[in-house]
């Protein structure tokens, strides 16, 4: 194993940050191509900047993010956090008690970790369902999740979905959203409604996921409940700040469809060439995508034996994808505990000024480099560590 704990996935993504440094030194910001979708951006106008002060900032922007929010998530009342996994953190603060039972349905697992982990924190049990004939509250539960599209872009069924909502609300139970790319995908890819016109009671999304706002969480929900969390949040220091929310603010202003729906088209020309080389390699709503385990399978069928993780292989890849090609994935700069999978997303910003042949190329390139160092745990680690 070369990466055994969540410290060596930070000293990981600490090498990441370092390789790009040098990359924009050396190259400038023209020198590597975000392809996570999570690039995000901070679009704030000149005349914002005065504003960005502790009271100043709120008196201006809060009412615009109430406006703007509510026409992108629905609902009743919108909160902005300075990241999704602090609203959801808050919520589960509010909403959760000790020895209650969290439970949570999505189309594929693992969840995201920032749910199981809250969970942990108040002291409540956790349960994940995939499978909707097997969906099941019980009478301790206070909270249900339902995840709109996963961190591999799995997208939840409009039946599935529909059908969470009905059980939770036969039981009183409230419904949590973690719609962080799916408030996009969902609506604008497979026209489904917002998650709060199916009846959710708070659904939280990322300002920064196939949209170019910054990294942060924008919430919306009933009146009632987002009182509540609201409380939370500013308790624990877990809402955004002015600067925050006045990129957030911009961010929605901008917001289009036609780069995701555009993605959604040329994602094929992309699957196409990288499928005779890449068995394994699969379509998302807006670009391709390579998980750990099928890339162990495209080393056994080339005769490549190892003993390192499916893991191990991803991180190694998505590390010289940027090393040589200045490609960024989410498994070289991802936080600890995220997905593994590489995948490409042709709806970033980076994604106009990179050809499809050169992303094929660079795949192709990538994976002979892997299969001359995977014998040699020296250069592997060199590879990861810096």
């Amino acid at each position: 194993m070369l990466v055994n704990s969540l410290g060596d996935e930070v000293n990981k993504r600490d090498a990441s940050l370092k390789i790009i440094k040098s990359i924009l030194q050396s190259d400038g910001r023209k020198g590597f191509y975000d392809l996570t979708g999570l690039a995000g951006g901070f679009p704030i106008l000149a005349e914002d900047k005065a504003l960005l002060e502790t009271y100043a900032g709120p008196a201006v922007f809060e009412e615009a993010i109430q406006t703007l929010g509510k026409i992108h998530l629905g609902g009743e009342k919108i909160l902005a956090l300075n990241r999704t996994s602090s609203g959801i953190l808050a919520a589960i603060l509010a909403l959760v008690n000790e020895g209650d039972e969290i439970v949570h349905f999505l189309p594929k697992s693992p969840a995201h970790p920032s749910i199981p982990r809250s969970a942990e924190l108040v002291g409540a049990s956790y349960r994940e369902f995939e499978d909707i004939t097997q969906f099941e509250v019980s009478d301790n539960t206070s909270l249900v999740f339902i995840t709109g599209s996963t961190m591999d872009h799995e997208i939840i069924t409009l039946k599935d979905f529909l059908r969470v909502i009905e059980i939770s609300k036969s039981h009183e139970i409230p419904v949590f959203v973690d719609d962080a790319s799916g408030a996009r995908l969902r609506t604008v890819v497979y026209k489904q409604p917002r998650a709060m016109d199916m009846g959710a009671d708070i659904t939280i999304t990322s300002t920064d996921k196939l949209m170019d706002g910054p990294r942060g969480g924008l919430m919306s929900g009933k009146a009632d409940i987002m009182i509540k969390v609201k409380t939370k949040a500013h308790q624990f220091g877990l809402e955004a700040q002015p600067p925050l929310v006045a990129g957030m603010v911009r961010a929605l202003e901008n917001l289009s469809p036609e780069r995701i729906l555009e993605a959604f088209i040329t994602k094929h020309d992309l699957y196409n060439g990288l499928v005779n080389d890449f068995k394994g390699i699969k379509e998302t709503p807006t670009g391709v995508m390579l998980k750990s385990g099928e890339l162990k399978l495209e080393l056994d069928n080339r005769g490549i034996v190892t003993d390192y993780s499916h893991d191990d292989l991803a991180y190694l890849f998505a590390m010289l994808l940027l090393r040589n090609h200045g490609i960024i994935t989410i498994p070289a700069v991802g936080m600890p505990g995220t997905s593994s999978t590489i995948r490409i997303d042709l709806a970033s910003n980076d994604a106009e000024r990179i050809t499809i042949e050169n992303i094929i190329d660079a795949f192709n390139e990538t994976l002979e480099q892997l299969i001359k160092i995977i014998d040699d745990t020296k250069a592997c680690k060199s590879v990861l560590y810096y």
